[in-house]
C-alpha cells in the first residue's frame, strides 16, 4: 500500500505553518520595531488585532462554501495566493503613511510629535488595516480547505490524528516565528520580514498544483491505499456514500444542533489562541523589560512553542486509544479527549501569581508563566485537532468545509471581542493623566508635576495596572475550555451523524 496521505498531511501542515507565519509577524514587530515608528498603544493594537480577528471571522463564513464551490485543489491556491499578497502588503504601510503625512523617511516618523503623531499613528493604522484584511481574506480559506483535503484522503478513525499533524503547524510556525522575523527585522528592517516570509506561500503553491489530486484520480495512490481511504464507503450503502458527497444547503447547516455545537467550542477558544499568539510577545516586554530580538526572548518564545509542538501533536492520537481500546464512537471518544484538554489551561491561572512571586530572578522569572502558558497552549491545539474531527464525525462530506467556516467565523467573532477588549483593559488598567488636553499614561513625575487627575491604575487580585489586566484576561483563558465543552455537551449529548437527504 503506498502512503500518499501522508504526503498530502506534510503539504498541509506547510501550509498552516506558512500561515502562522505570515499571521505572527506583526507581534513579533510591534513592540520594538513598529509601535516607535507609528506611535502606537495598546488600544491602536488592539483594534488591528481584533478588526483581523472579525475580518477572518465574516471570511470564514464564506470560505468553506468556497472551498465547496471551487474544490479543494483550486480553492487552496486561491486561499494561499491572497493571503501571500496580503502579508506582502504590511511592508508598504510605512511608505504610505509617509506620503500621506509628508515626511521623507522612518526617522522623520519616529520623531515626530504632537498632532502630527497623533496622524502618523491614525493613517498607519489604517494602512495596517487595509493589509491584514487582505491577509484574513486568503487566510480564511486555509482551516476549510485543510479540514476537507483530510476527509479526503483519512478515514474517519485517522482524521484527528492527520487533523493534529498539519494543525501542528500552527505551532511550528509560531515555534519558528521567533528564530527567524525578529532578526530579519533587526537587521534588514520589519518590511523585509514581512516580504521574506511572505513569499514561502508563493513557493508552496507551486508543490500544491504538482502533487494534489483527489485520492481517486491521483497516480500516487494505489488500489490499496485507495481502499484503505475509503474504508467507510465500504461500511454504507453506494447511494448513502455518494449522499455524503453531495454538497448541503448553506442556510440548511445552521438547523442542526450540531453546527452550533461546534461553533460554540469555536467561538469560547479561538481567541486564547490567538490572544497568546498576538500579545506573548507584549507581555514579556511590559512585565520583564524582555525584547523579541535578544536572545533571552527569543529563547522563551521558541520554547513555548516547542513544548507546544511536542504535547500537542499527541492530542489527536488520544481519541484513536479510546476507539481500539473501548470500541467507543469516534465522537464519543473525541469529546472524552477534549473533556481531559480542557483541564489543562487552568494552569494559566498559575502564570501571573507565580511570575511575581519569584521576581527576585530579575528577568528570568519570565520562564514561570511562559511554561505554563505553553501547557495551555498545548492543551488549545490538541482540543482544536479533535474539534475540527468532529465536523467529519457528524457531516457528511459535502457539507464538511461549509461547517468548517461557520465555526471559524464564530471562532474569529470570539477573537475579536478577546483582542479588542485586551487592548482597551490594558490601556485602561495603566492609568491615565490629562495633559495640555491630551491623555497620557499616569507616571510618578506626572503625578509629581500635579497634573490633573483621571484614574489611578487598576487593581485586582492584588495585582496593579497593566499586570492587573493581564491577570484578568489569563482567568478567562484558562476556564474558556470547560465552558465550551460544557456547552457542546449539552447540546449534541450523543453520537448523531446528520444525513445529507
Amino acid at each position: 500500500m503506498t502512503s500518499f496521505r501522508w504526503t498530502i498531511t506534510v503539504l498541509l501542515f506547510a501550509a498552516t505553518t506558512v500561515n502562522y507565519l505570515d499571521r505572527q509577524v506583526l507581534s513579533l514587530t510591534y513592540e520594538e520595531f513598529i509601535k516607535p515608528e507609528f506611535h502606537w498603544n495598546e488600544s491602536h493594537y488592539g483594534t488591528i488585532t481584533s478588526f483581523f480577528s472579525i475580518f477572518y471571522a465574516i471570511c470564514m463564513l464564506f470560505a468553506g462554501r468556497f472551498v465547496e464551490w471551487m474544490g479543494t485543489k483550486k480553492g487552496f491556491l486561491w486561499a494561499i495566493g491572497v493571503w501571500s499578497v496580503g502579508a506582502c502588503l504590511h511592508a508598504i504601510c510605512g511608505i504610505v503613511t509617509e506620503a500621506y503625512v509628508g515626511l521623507e523617511d522612518k526617522a522623520a516618523l519616529i520623531s515626530a510629535t504632537g498632532d502630527v503623531a497623533v496622524v502618523i499613528a491614525t493613517v498607519g493604522m489604517w494602512a495596517f488595516l487595509v493589509a491584514r484584511a487582505i491577509l484574513a481574506l486568503g487566510e480564511a480559506g486555509n482551516f476549510p480547505a485543510a479540514i476537507k483535503a483530510t476527509a479526503e484522503y483519512f478515514p474517519k478513525k485517522d482524521r484527528a490524528y492527520a487533523t493534529s499533524i498539519f494543525n501542528s503547524g500552527a505551532s511550528i510556525g509560531a515555534l519558528f516565528a521567533p528564530l527567524t522575523i525578529p532578526p530579519i527585522a533587526k537587521y534588514l528592517g520589519w518590511e523585509a520580514a514581512f516580504l521574506i516570509i511572505g513569499a514561502l506561500g508563493f513557493i508552496w503553491m507551486g508543490f500544491w498544483v504538482f502533487l494534489y489530486d483527489k485520492p481517486n484520480k491521483s497516480k500516487r495512490v494505489n488500489k490499496l491505499e485507495l481502499d484503505y481511504i475509503e474504508q467507510d464507503k465500504h461500511e454504507m450503502s453506494a447511494e448513502a456514500f455518494s449522499k455524503t458527497e453531495e454538497k448541503m444547503p448553506f442556510w440548511k447547516c445552521f438547523s442542526y444542533k450540531q453546527t452550533w455545537a461546534f461553533a460554540f467550542g469555536k467561538f469560547m477558544t479561538d481567541g486564547v489562541w490567538w490572544f497568546f499568539l498576538f500579545w506573548t510577545p507584549s507581555y514579556l516586554n511590559m512585565q520583564f523589560n524582555i525584547k523579541t530580538s535578544e536572545g533571552l526572548g527569543m529563547a522563551l518564545i521558541f520554547t513555548l512553542y516547542l513544548i507546544v509542538t511536542v504535547l500537542s501533536i499527541y492530542g489527536g492520537k488520544l481519541p484513536t486509544i479510546f476507539i481500539n481500546r473501548s470500541g467507543q464512537n469516534p465522537y464519543a471518544a473525541r469529546m472524552k479527549a477534549m473533556l481531559i484538554f480542557a483541564f489543562f489551561p487552568l494552569v494559566v491561572l498559575l502564570a501571573q501569581p507565580l511570575g511575581m512571586q519569584f521576581a527576585d530572578l530579575g528577568r528570568n522569572a519570565a520562564w514561570i508563566p511562559v511554561l505554563l502558558i505553553s501547557i495551555g497552549c498545548a492543551a488549545h491545539q490538541a482540543w482544536s485537532a479533535n474539534l475540527f474531527s468532529t465536523i467529519g464525525d457528524m457531516f457528511p462530506k459535502g457539507a464538511i468545509a461549509t461547517i468548517t467556516g461557520i465555526g471559524g467565523m464564530a471562532g474569529g467573532i470570539g477573537s475579536m471581542i478577546m483582542q479588542k477588549s485586551a487592548g482597551n483593559l490594558f490601556v485602561y488598567a495603566s492609568g491615565s493623566t490629562l495633559v495640555d488636553g491630551h491623555k497620557v499614561e499616569m507616571t510618578p513625575d506626572l503625578l509629581a508635576q500635579g497634573a490633573e487627575y483621571l484614574r489611578m491604575p487598576l487593581e485586582f487580585m492584588g495585582f496593579s495596572g497593566k499586570p492587573a489586566g493581564y491577570f484578568i484576561i489569563f482567568c478567562i483563558c484558562a476556564t474558556a475550555y470547560l465552558i465550551g465543552w460544557s456547552v457542546m455537551k449539552l447540546l449534541v449529548p450523543k453520537y448523531k451523524p446528520i444525513e445529507n437527504v
